[in-house]
């Protein structure tokens, strides 16, 4: 194929040569679609006259040809992502045993030769043609400028930035779907923890997914002062077994056995609080499955670096495309938290608080957090009694919009437009791609109710819905559907999820409040700032080091986890080379979206306060969904007046401790 390109350019440049009456835009096009000729596409005589016949010559032919392809892009897409929801469900809801064929129906992409036939057909070369495909250093300098109609022709365009087969795709997907079912089942019952005299210190059928529930887990137990302790520390143990892969295949997700995570001794349970079927005791650790899922990933998605000639690599695209900010200000971005002169004063006001030296399970301190009068236990009750199933909070979604701020016209149009599923992991949105499609609020239900961790995370996932349907329905270009990038989708969300007590009728703000707010803000930047850098590190090795075992890999994740840790982490939680930064599940099943989660933060910062400014969440947050898929900065500018970064959280931060030290 190397050589029928080199001559296919040979022969082009002869035919163009002849064409000097063509605009610039015009050569422009023509440069894009020949890239991604090739042979079997035709002779250069073939693609002189197919350019000829299909570059719009007049502004009416480019209007008319823009408003086809939009319309008929938007409709092929949705409709193959619809499908694609459809075949997934069985496998992304708690609704029975996963059987061998719906593995399969879940791992095929019915997108997957969208692409290919789009340039099999020639469309995607029309599309070339006429409308550019911009670098991300382009839009970042063009873009503020742009109308709305140009941004909608440069995600046009976009679509068509790479041609990568369709066997390639369906390898990425089936990738995808591998790691999710790993991670989705990825559980630990808690009342099975022992130590050595047999104790449990949890309750009885507590089901915690890592690493999310594990984590929610630590953050709850500082309620408890007399156990409180010792529960996080045996859940600080199971965490580095995960990482480390010590933790013995017998205890994933299997209530027949009791485990000493510190010992890591394994024997027959010694009690029985679930009706699941036994499962065959495995021998031995988990053999490296974290690692081999991992390097399964990163072989899939680098099969289509060949074909991505502008960002060659994933990490290139991940930031470059998809979340189009370029890595180093990402890094610097994360860097400027986790280095802060107020990582150490915000860290002494928690110790001060708990009374003690602070230790590792301290980076998820969430003592800022408005505190309810009520325990977890509570919580739970409180939840439980007002969602028993799902259907219970599908039919509450309109009365919690109007307490954010939503009018009641709104919070009706929108909650028409969401059904609400209990979810086999932990819990996700998924947003229609067509109008009349509803997006799906997925999160956990136990078999007595949702509890507090389920309806705090179906808060979250609520904000996604809301951000879709907006985005979605009142968008004024299809094409610019959605947000810049996965960063603003959690932002956005996160603003949802911070006012999930209040929702409940639970926390009553005030100043004090407020800065307290900010506080966890900060902390919560600086926790999973830290993180982020380890997935950006771990992805790279992987990039220099191809070939790498999965044993290889885990000593390099657990390497950079330590180093990460020792430079930003130690100095302030008192303990060197612990591994915990990398035991988050997104590492495995997300393809390099932790560093989201920290400009996420720093996002949802900027966005709450321009609410709080406006009033009230529900106009603002309708406002900034209608912004759509511009740039990050661009999108920032026009919500809230100030580009992305962590400037006023450090800026809010410093007054905040004032506010609650004077």
């Amino acid at each position: 194929m190397r050589f029928s390109k080199i001559l296919l350019f040979a022969l082009l440049g002869l035919s163009i040569f002849t064409m000097r009456a063509e605009t610039p835009e015009q050569a422009r096009g023509k440069k894009q679609a020949a890239a991604l000729w090739r042979a079997a596409d035709g002779d250069a005589a073939a693609f002189v006259a197919f350019a000829k016949a299909n570059t719009a010559s007049d502004a009416a032919t480019r209007d008319a040809l823009f408003a086809r392809l939009s319309a008929g892009y938007v409709s092929l897409k949705g409709h193959m992502d619809e499908a694609a929801r459809d075949l997934r469900m069985h496998v992304d809801l708690d609704s029975g045993p996963i059987l061998p064929f719906d593995e399969a129906l879940a791992g095929y992409q019915p997108g997957a030769h969208l692409t290919d036939d789009l340039f099999e057909n020639k469309l995607a070369f029309t599309t070339l043609l006429n409308f550019p495909v911009y670098t991300l250093e382009e839009k970042l300098r063009l873009g503020t400028s742009w109308t709305r109609r140009q941004w909608a022709e440069a995600r046009l365009a976009d679509r068509f930035a790479r041609r990568v087969p369709a066997s390639v795709n369906l390898a990425i997907a089936k990738a995808q779907s591998g790691s999710e079912q790993y991670i989705a089942s990825y559980n630990i019952w808690m009342h099975h923890l022992v130590d050595e005299k047999g104790a449990r210190l949890f309750p009885a059928k507590m089901r915690l997914l890592s690493h999310w529930n594990l984590r929610d887990e630590i953050k709850s137990d500082y309620a408890d002062k007399e156990r409180g302790p010792a529960k996080q520390r045996a859940i600080r143990r199971v965490m580095e077994r995960i990482v480390d892969q010590t933790i013995p295949q017998a205890v994933l997700d299997n209530p027949g056995v009791d485990w000493n995570p510190f010992t890591n001794e394994v024997r027959k349970a010694g009690v029985k609080d679930s009706d699941l079927p036994e499962k065959p005791v495995a021998t031995g650790p988990e053999p490296d499955t974290r690692y081999a899922t991992l390097l399964a990933d990163f072989r899939a998605v680098r099969q289509a670096d060949p074909y991505s000639p502008t960002a060659p690599t994933f990490i290139a695209r991940k930031f470059e495309e998809d979340r189009q900010l370029p890595e180093a200000r990402v890094r610097k971005m994360l860097e400027d938290v986790l280095s802060s002169p107020l990582v150490p004063k915000v860290a002494a006001l928690i110790e001060k608080r708990l009374g003690r030296k602070l230790v590792p399970v301290d980076v998820w301190y969430p003592g800022f957090r408005p505190q309810p009068e009520r325990s977890g236990a509570e919580l739970d009750a409180l939840v439980r009694a007002k969602y028993p199933t799902p259907e219970a909070f599908a039919k509450d979604i309109p009365n919690l919009l109007m307490k954010l701020g939503f009018s009641k016209e709104k919070a009706e149009y929108v909650a028409a437009r969401m059904e609400v599923h209990p979810a086999r992991g932990s819990g996700h949105a998924s947003g229609a791609e067509l109008k009349g499609h509803k997006a799906y609020l997925r999160t956990r239900v136990e078999k007595d109710g949702m509890n507090y961790k389920g309806y705090n995370i179906a808060v979250h996932e609520m904000g996604h819905n809301v951000e879709q349907t907006f985005s979605l329905y009142d968008v004024d270009e299809p094409l610019l559907k959605g947000v810049p990038n996965t960063a603003f989708t959690e932002a956005l969300a996160f603003v949802f999820q911070g006012h999930d007590l209040e929702l409940l009728g639970l926390a009553k703000p005030s100043e004090k409040a407020r800065a307290e707010k900010t506080l966890d803000a900060f902390w919560g930047t600086y926790e999973i700032a830290g993180v982020g850098l380890v997935d950006m590190g771990v992805w790279h090795f992987m990039y220099e080091h191809p070939d790498a075992t999965p044993a290889q890999l885990k000593a390099a994740t657990l390497a950079i986890a330590r180093d990460v840790w020792n430079r930003f982490y130690a100095p302030v939680l008192g303990e060197k080379d612990v591994t915990l930064l990398a035991v988050y599940s997104h590492m495995i099943n997300a393809f390099l979206y932790l560093p989201d989660y920290s400009i996420g933060h720093m996002i949802a910062f900027q966005v709450e306060r321009q609410m709080e400014k406006a009033g009230a969440v529900g106009p603002e947050f309708e406002r900034m969904a209608r912004l759509g898929n511009i740039a990050p900065d661009l999108w920032m500018k026009a919500a809230t007046g100030a580009p992305v970064g962590p400037e006023a959280l450090l800026a809010e931060t410093e007054k905040a401790l004032s506010t609650v030290t004077r």
